[in-house]
């Protein structure tokens, strides 16, 4: 099988390396792209990136050039690990010139049009993406919950879906 050549928006970042090491070697997919600021635009990986993560940087990856973040890469897929507000600005930009973007930011959550995928409790919201691919853009976005509501919604499914949850009230610090 062919790999999907994909690419991570945001990579130096701690969500980005996190990516990075989750799509280094993945089955589906061959990283193909990583953007980042500007300020690192044009270095490579182990130079742009302050790597954090107990791992080593991917011996794969550590040569890669590092791009600026603008929907000219070369891939069709990209996952995002950017802040909310450059989030908001390049999700839009990169879904708009046809790339299918995977976003864990929350910039996009609460659009009606951008499915918020858990995909053991609601793999059907995926069809949403139809509305946004009938803009004629070809692109779209797709994201996923915050990081306490995924566990939260993984462990409470299977007791609406038994006995029905009418209200609940979560408290985060």
């Amino acid at each position: 099988m062919e790999k999907i050549k994909a690419g991570i928006l945001g990579a130096t970042g701690l969500v980005g390396q996190r990516l990075v090491m989750l799509l280094a070697d993945h089955p589906w997919f061959e990283l193909a792209s990583l953007t980042a600021s500007d300020e690192s635009a044009g270095k490579k990986y182990s130079e742009a990136c302050n790597w954090r993560l107990p791992e080593s940087v991917p011996q794969c990856i550590k040569n890669m050039i590092v791009e600026k973040t603008k929907p000219d890469i070369h891939c069709r897929i990209v996952f995002s690990a950017l802040v909310n507000s450059a989030a908001v600005i390049f999700e839009e930009q990169f879904a708009g010139s046809g790339y299918a973007v995977i976003s864990n930011s929350g910039a996009n959550r609460m659009r009606q049009d951008v499915p918020l995928i858990v995909p053991e409790v609601n793999p059907d919201h995926i069809e949403l993406v139809k509305i946004q691919k009938g803009t004629g853009k070809g692109g779209y976005i797709v994201t996923n919950p915050n990081c306490v509501a995924i566990p939260l919604t993984l462990a409470l499914f299977p007791l609406h879906r038994r006995w029905g949850i009418e209200k609940i009230i979560i408290s985060t610090m």
